[in-house]
């Protein structure tokens, strides 16, 4: 499994429901992508980057039929809203392949 994670900011002068519909539009798409296992959405409570999401797809395949297809008009749109995008693409720790959850 991989983790693509885009962030970036609104514009000071964002139309807030522009951006909310944009984003209701982007989570319908993006969850009925093959491949997809997880999808969350995050604020920065300490600033900039103020919105960041985390996907988390099977497969690098996966992610970028979605990048190259579905995504490409979604972003277009975004960078409308929004400006200092930054995407990262990690795969899995070879010291660590899985996540660790402690007993309690």
């Amino acid at each position: 499994m991989i983790e693509v994670i885009h962030s970036y900011d609104l514009l000071p002068d964002v139309d807030q429901q522009a951006y909310a519909a944009w984003a209701k539009n982007a989570i319908t798409i993006a969850s009925q992508q093959k491949g997809l296992v997880e999808l969350r959405a995050n604020r920065n409570l300490l600033g900039s980057p103020q919105a960041r999401t985390v996907s988390v797809w099977q497969s690098i395949s996966d992610w970028a039929q979605f990048n190259e297809g579905p995504w490409a008009p979604l972003e277009h749109d975004l960078r409308k809203l929004a400006t200092n995008f930054k995407v990262e693409v990690w795969g899995p720790s070879p010291l660590m392949p899985k996540a660790l959850h402690p007993e309690k």
